[in-house]
């Protein structure tokens, strides 16, 4: 008889919309990881809502986050994040309502579950722990962005005392505002995969590069457009910006701004608090259409959401910059988005209309997402009897969780819907 059941409502073969149903046999006791949305050029919810005693957020971007309000619709359960995660997730949940709403769709859930989601949240902070029925809860540092967090589940009374660590998103290398993720034992272990296939470059190279066309675009008498996700790469450029001598000619437009304050009210959840206070406190503030004018009128670094052009100030500045311009993309671009379709086709869709874009567009990984030999390496320390690989295309997942097997460990790569007993 099996003793555990993993479901996938969401993340198992894609990327987004990761929402993972566990439930104990033994004890009937059922947990939600996170219970995100997938963003293209249309948003992708989970694909239900189990119901469950408590659930947990790994972290605020809306992949994970997006859709976590939608369980108070008809459950009233507690769930764990850390600080920041709430902070930040409600900053971006109360702006997805908002963005529904102007685009005359019916959001999937109102104020009135935010309400709820803001009233049955239980901090944790890292390495401290919870108790919950027969099990302990505790977090670790993910590394990806301030707050986030590597789920520990331990069953400490019953038969089976297996513990189920759930990585969510995690960077093991450092990064300017993040040391790097934490590495725990685990008997069944829940991986992302993101980047099975691929390793990611040299961070001091890729800076020392980025820099470098940042200044010839300015040389240029153009502006460097860097779309960048509002929570964690923001603000991580912005460091970087300012470390090499660069934020007085840089703008902070859409809610990059926001999320900036919110993680300098955490100063222990990251690396160079200091940093990033004065970069902050140095960079030019966009807050109205005369500052964006400001901006595009002169050489300038314009820093600005979204990520991946699905949306915000990004898709102003983009029909308005000049010739000599540069776009740099500097984050994971999922398929049908206009950030994926700018960098192979070289046009964006605005308001159903193709727009041609003749400026030089760049892509720059400064994803903080584990790499291929990390997520390998994080298994085998990790050194679990189980793993799941999620949170990856098709392919990767299913080519991780093979070579897994062939490294001796008990592999799987489910998909949507699909479960996995163990």
């Amino acid at each position: 008889m099996s003793n555990y059941k993993v479901k996938f409502f969401g993340g198992a073969g894609e990327v987004g919309r990761s929402s993972i149903f566990l439930k104990d046999y033994e004890d009937n006791k059922r947990f939600l990881l996170d219970n995100g949305i997938k963003l293209n050029h249309t948003i992708e919810y989970p694909i239900g809502i189990p119901n469950v005693d408590v659930a947990i957020l790994s972290h605020a971007h809306l992949d994970h986050s997006g859709f976590f309000p939608a369980l108070y619709i008809d459950q009233n359960i507690p769930w764990f994040g850390t600080p920041p995660s709430f902070d930040l997730s409600f900053l971006l949940l109360k702006d997805s309502i908002k963005i529904e709403k102007k685009r005359g769709v019916e959001p999937k859930f109102h104020n009135r579950q935010l309400k709820s989601f803001t009233d049955k949240f239980i901090a944790l902070d890292y390495h401290k722990t919870i108790p919950f029925g027969n099990y302990d809860i505790t977090f670790y540092d993910a590394g990806h962005i301030p707050g986030s967090a590597i789920t520990s589940i331990q069953k400490i009374n019953g038969a089976n005392k297996y513990k189920v660590v759930y990585t969510g998103d995690f960077k093991i290398q450092p990064q300017m505002m993040h040391t790097g993720a934490e590495i725990v034992e685990s008997d069944i272990l829940i991986i992302e995969s993101t980047y099975a296939s691929k390793e990611h470059p040299d961070r001091e190279e890729l800076i020392k590069n980025f820099i470098r066309e940042i200044k010839e675009t300015l040389d240029n008498k153009g502006n460097a457009l860097v779309p960048a996700f509002a929570v964690g790469r923001s603000q991580e450029l912005l460091m970087i910006l300012h470390k090499n001598g660069l934020i007085e000619s840089t703008y902070l437009d859409g809610m990059g701004k926001d999320a900036a304050n919110i993680i300098l009210k955490y100063p222990n959840y990251i690396n160079n608090a200091d940093l990033l206070r004065k970069a902050v406190d140095n960079v030019n503030m966009v807050n109205s259409v005369q500052d964006r004018k400001e901006a595009l009128s002169k050489p300038s670094i314009i820093l600005t959401t979204s990520g991946m052009l699905s949306g915000g100030p990004v898709l102003d500045y983009i029909t308005k910059i000049n010739k000599s311009s540069h776009i740099f993309l500097t984050g994971y671009q999922t398929e049908e988005t206009n950030g994926r379709t700018l960098l192979e086709s070289h046009y964006v869709t605005i308001k159903n209309k193709k727009i041609t874009i003749p400026q030089k567009v760049s892509f720059y990984d400064f994803s903080a997402h584990a790499g291929r030999s990390d997520l390998f390496e994080y298994v085998k320390r990790s050194n679990p009897t189980f793993v799941i690989c999620q949170h990856g295309d098709p392919i990767n997942v299913e080519i991780f969780a093979d070579e897994l097997r062939g490294e001796g460990f008990d592999a799987f790569a489910p998909r949507l819907g699909e479960s996995v007993e163990i």
